[in-house]
């Protein structure tokens, strides 16, 4: 699996799941392989919240709408960084028999983090190019944004080669890094002292979000 897991196969999966009608709302129906399934989870929860954080900018609606959009913006990134953290691990453990040189690097950022990354760049590139696009839209508004697509072209690109040549290193026992767990403390009652409040009053939890990263 790491041994074909490079950032040209993971921006054409990204940039192809921006394409599909139904993306993000109905996920697929059937488990892809290994690695790639914890990659589709994670681009999914970040266009999940992609969506929701545009809604929680409305004005023109009741402030409970706000607040739902607010609780899932919450639970959608505890499971984004949950699939962060199972593509470290089903990585690492796919790579766990490599021999590691005694002067290898250990890289602070992940494999799994990096194509977090690349996967919030794919849907800043989707939607900036929708913006170039536009009819309805001055020149000026036009080019604007073209000029930004071109950057993000740009900086995706560069996250691309930084991150098959961590992906090159790992493999050959040169570089690596770990799995760091995501102490999200707002998530879990007996760490956020407005929730350990509420539950030290008999109530249940007020955030719906997954507790495993903390």
């Amino acid at each position: 699996m790491p041994s074909s897991l490079d950032a040209l196969s993971i921006m054409r999966f990204h940039d192809g799941e921006l394409r599909l009608p139904a993306w993000p709302v109905m996920q697929r129906a059937a488990r892809l392989p290994g690695v790639w399934h914890w990659i589709d989870a994670n681009h999914r929860y970040n266009c999940l919240l992609w969506r929701e954080e545009d809604k929680a900018r409305r004005v023109d609606v009741a402030a409970s709408e706000i607040a739902a959009s607010k609780r899932l913006i919450d639970q959608y990134n505890q499971q984004r960084n949950d699939a962060v953290e199972a593509i470290d691990e089903t990585i690492l453990t796919a790579l766990e028999d490599v021999p590691r040189a005694p002067d290898a690097r250990m890289s602070s950022e992940t494999a799994g983090a990096m194509i977090d990354r690349l996967s919030i760049l794919s849907l800043k590139i989707h939607h900036m190019r929708e913006q170039t696009r536009r009819v309805d839209v001055d020149e000026a508004h036009v080019e604007a944004c073209d000029a930004k697509l071109q950057r993000l072209v740009v900086q995706r690109h560069d996250l691309a080669n930084c991150f098959d040549e961590l992906m090159g290193e790992v493999r050959i026992g040169r570089a690596y890094f770990k799995v760091y767990r995501q102490f999200k403390m707002y998530n879990d009652p007996a760490l956020n002292p407005y929730l350990r409040k509420r539950m030290a009053a008999g109530h249940g939890p007020a955030n719906p979000a997954s507790g495993k990263g903390a």
